[in-house]
């Protein structure tokens, strides 16, 4: 099963918890289970609950600030507001962490070992290393090359995290600005298109006139070398007769005989 449609079921399956709590202790119960779960990394459609956004006004809100944490920020977040929000239990831990590195991930192709081990507060490569394999692309929420060398994560993919508020709308405008960037190329390509084929036609006709004078050409070429060869014909002929004639009227020589 891959990671996709594990989380719709897992989601499916708090959001019906959370829905059917009766009051603020079970719901708080809910979102703690829901952001320890091994395998569950979206938290918008629990959030979206009206029965969960009631926490805001009782004293269980902090539980409410916990699943927009989880929802929304990084492991660095929770230290700044620790002593607002409730405790962590080692898997919320490991948890958080595992969304820090989906944050960084969704944001930067290439994450520098310095980085990740400041933003997980890890202390050497190898740690980190173990991190990344073990829960991480094992749990198949990043893929990734781990350089040694250049001592960084290169990130080929990364499970997408909930949207952040005002997120959608940033992501809408994005996606009309590239709409509107490809329309214009492509009806610049259009145009391209259009300019190629008419010279195109241009080079075709052009072609045959050439073609169409050089064969005027051939022709005159060799009308004229018939002519020509004809006049050397009757030239020819009429110097033979003309040698021939003068030759009979010359005197012959007497010749004397040799003593």
């Amino acid at each position: 099963m891959d990671i996709e449609q594990r989380q719709s079921e897992l989601i499916d399956q708090f959001v019906k918890q959370a829905s059917a709590a009766s009051n603020t202790s079970a719901i708080s119960s809910v979102i703690v289970d829901a952001t320890s779960h091994p395998l569950l990394f979206a938290f918008s459609e629990i959030l979206a609950l009206p029965n969960v956004l009631q926490l805001e006004a009782t004293d269980e809100k902090f539980y409410l600030d916990l699943l927009r944490l989880f929802a929304h920020g990084i492991w660095s977040d929770y230290k700044s507001n620790a002593d607002r929000l409730p405790q962590l239990v080692p898997d919320q831990i490991l948890k958080l962490k595992q969304l820090t590195v989906l944050t960084l991930a969704e944001t930067y192709k290439v994450l520098p070992y310095d980085q990740l081990m400041q933003e997980l507060d890890v202390t050497n490569v190898r740690e980190l290393e173990d991190f990344l394999i073990n829960e991480c692309m094992y749990a198949g929420i990043v893929r990734g090359k781990l350089d040694q060398l250049r001592r960084c994560f290169e990130v080929q993919f990364a499970a997408g995290r909930d949207l952040r508020p005002g997120q959608l709308g940033n992501m809408i405008q994005t996606l009309s600005d590239w709409l509107s960037t490809s329309e214009n190329m492509l009806v610049s390509i259009q145009d391209k298109i259009k300019w190629a084929d008419s010279m195109s036609e241009v080079d075709k006709k052009h072609r045959k006139e050439v073609e169409e004078k050089v064969d005027e050409v051939k022709k005159s070429i060799f009308k004229a070398d018939i002519d020509f060869r004809g006049h050397e014909e009757i030239c020819a002929e009429s110097g033979g007769v003309m040698d021939y004639e003068e030759d009979r009227s010359r005197p012959k020589r007497r010749r004397h005989p040799i003593s």
